[in-house]
């Protein structure tokens, strides 16, 4: 079976679903309050809550979602206002191809 017919119609698309790791700024007091990180995961079967972490360690929850099949094709940061070395949240844009039965 030729997987481009004449046509130019492709027969095999990778369908994807897609999720999205936020990584966020979790305290709010004290001087230290940009120093704890909440990891979530969104994906199409909800919400995760991933843990908090003492300081930025995101390339654990990126491992965790690798491990699960998830690739990141995507980050965008927001800092926080006035203050350009500290961030505030890293958004991960995530994709995984769904599994096609009978091919």
């Amino acid at each position: 079976m030729c997987a481009i017919p004449r046509k130019g119609i492709i027969i095999r698309v990778t369908n994807w679903e897609y999720a999205r790791l936020e990584y966020r700024s979790a305290g709010t007091l004290g001087t230290d309050r940009f120093m704890d990180w909440t990891a979530t995961f969104h994906h199409p079967g909800g919400v995760l809550r991933w843990g908090t972490d003492e300081r930025f360690d995101d390339l654990r929850h990126l491992n965790r979602a690798g491990a699960a099949g998830w690739q990141a094709y995507d980050r965008a940061v927001i800092h926080v206002k006035d203050e350009p070395h500290r961030l505030s949240s890293v958004t991960y844009s995530m994709r995984r191809p769904i599994p096609v039965e009978g091919v």
